[in-house]
């Protein structure tokens, strides 16, 4: 992982102009999810494009907010509110700014391949868990530890009392496993989320919760340290202006998939949407 650098330490100077420059460098806080990584490549090529230098750092979830609190990060482009992500920003709230929505209805879920056509709830799972065996036990094929939805799955494995365990690993380790049983048609519990390019490319189902363990959906949006609108009001408009559908974002994270590479991928996608681009860089 890239150290964090301070990045405004001149900001203070008398007569800085707050006014954005080419000559500006900003660093986006990516995690390794798809569609972070997708928007965020696609983000540091359109604002490259607007003359700013613009550098990527991978840190873990939890990280991207301290780092923004501190000053080290400029931008993080994906926040889950109001349910989502309020644990990890409540102890940094007054130091981070978190802006417009640029997707509507993102969610968190419990997901199987639609060939397991006999469970379609969470509840189902109790009384199948030995279909769902890795390694000798009944297993729920998690991300990363630290995330919201790990969070998330160990609360509905209490709920509604399974008798699994979560495995967390990563998103790239899920998606291998997803593809792995799929490609047998064998039985597999993921914990995936919307948006997300597995729903285009594969046939799967969310299951019913009643119980509301993965929350009730939320908003996405762009964060901050607090002055940073200020400071960037070039940027902080194009980002606000910035809104995206389940299908372009689909399209942009699958396009990446396909191409595999996420620069390239980004750069493609952009070529290809000109038009809707072009209407989130307008200038008044």
């Amino acid at each position: 992982m890239k150290p964090l650098t301070p990045l405004f330490l001149a900001c203070g100077l008398a007569g800085l102009s707050m006014t954005a420059s080419a000559n500006d460098t900003l660093t986006i806080g990516t995690n390794n999810w798809s569609e972070n990584i997708a928007v965020s490549h696609m983000w540091q090529q359109l604002l490259e494009e607007q003359g700013y230098d613009v550098e990527l750092t991978t840190t873990g979830k939890s990280v991207l907010f301290s780092g923004l609190a501190n000053g080290d990060l400029d931008i993080s482009l994906e926040v889950w509110l109001p349910h989502g992500d309020a644990q990890y920003i409540e102890p940094y709230k007054d130091k981070i700014d978190v802006h417009d929505a640029w997707f509507d209805g993102a969610q968190d879920e419990l997901v199987v391949p639609a060939y397991m056509e006999d469970i379609d709830t969470i509840s189902d799972l109790k009384d199948n868990a030995e279909r769902f065996n890795y390694q000798n036990e009944p297993t729920i094929i998690g991300i990363e530890s630290g995330s919201a939805i790990s969070g998330e799955t160990e609360n509905a494995i209490e709920s509604y009392d399974l008798p699994f365990r979560q495995l967390n690993s990563s998103g790239p380790a899920m998606l291998a496993a997803l593809e792995e049983a799929y490609a047998n048609e064998e039985p597999i519990a993921v914990t995936l989320w919307q948006p997300h390019w597995a729903y285009a490319q594969y046939d799967l189902k969310a299951l019913k919760d009643p119980k509301k363990s993965y929350g009730g959906g939320d908003d996405i949006m762009w964060m901050s340290p607090k002055g940073f609108g200020e400071e960037h009001p070039q940027v902080t408009e194009m980002l606000d202006t910035w809104h995206m559908s389940h299908t372009q974002l689909a399209d942009l994270m699958l396009t990446i998939e396909n191409v595999g590479d996420p620069t390239q991928g980004a750069k493609q996608w952009i070529e290809e949407h000109r038009d809707l681009i072009d209407g989130w860089l307008a200038k008044d």
